[in-house]
């Protein structure tokens, strides 16, 4: 039972890190992180806590529904933010997908917490979340390899980018954590991933 619980835990670990640091971008100067991360950290916390391990927490029947309307509402948020920019659209798959997720759990609330297992989703869209977020996974590794090597430093690097007025050294080292963009591209990377975790056992 502990080996099997240990993979929750890790993806647990891993979703929370990824909203602490989605909750630090808040503090960003730039408005489009501050935007962005309010969904991710709800997104990353909410799957953390969908992910514990059953043997150490059952949640009651009513959590799901709680979830339901909550990343429903996220979802809603996402396709009105969409009109202007098509990246809302990714938050608005992340929340149709634990929309679905927690629809499941509650048709099987003894079985399914701690990422899915014992649940019976629908095999279509279940297939449909694991392609796209396959994609997702895939594409943003390849996007994510250049930005490591822009950032350190390397001949004819174009400049990370920071924001109005808070330029230092090089253009460079005033970046403040939660305005590096390859930092938030592996915090989206980590909880596709962590997604992808739990949308396997459905």
């Amino acid at each position: 039972m502990h080996e099997s619980a240990s993979p929750g835990w890790l993806l647990v670990a891993l979703c929370a890190a990824t909203g602490a640091y989605c909750l630090l971008r808040l503090r960003s100067s730039v408005e489009e992180q501050r935007r962005a991360a309010g969904g991710e950290a709800l997104m990353g916390f909410g799957m953390a806590a969908m992910a514990v391990p059953a043997a150490a927490f059952t949640p009651p029947a009513w959590v799901w529904s709680a979830y339901a309307v909550v990343f429903g509402a996220a979802g809603l948020r996402a396709l009105w933010a969409a009109r202007s920019g098509r990246h809302h659209l990714h938050h608005l798959v992340g929340a149709t997908a634990m929309v679905y997720m927690a629809v499941v759990m509650a048709g099987s609330p003894a079985h399914a917490h701690g990422h899915g297992h014992g649940a019976s989703g629908t095999p279509l869209l279940t297939g449909a979340l694991l392609l796209y977020f396959t994609g997702y996974v895939l594409l943003t590794g390849v996007r994510l390899i250049p930005v490591v090597t822009v950032a350190g430093g390397g001949p004819g690097a174009p400049p990370v980018p920071v924001p109005a007025g808070g330029a230092g050294t090089g253009g460079r080292a005033a970046a403040g954590w939660g305005d590096r963009p390859e930092l938030a591209r592996a915090c989206r990377l980590s909880m596709a991933i962590g997604m992808l975790a739990m949308l396997l056992p459905l």
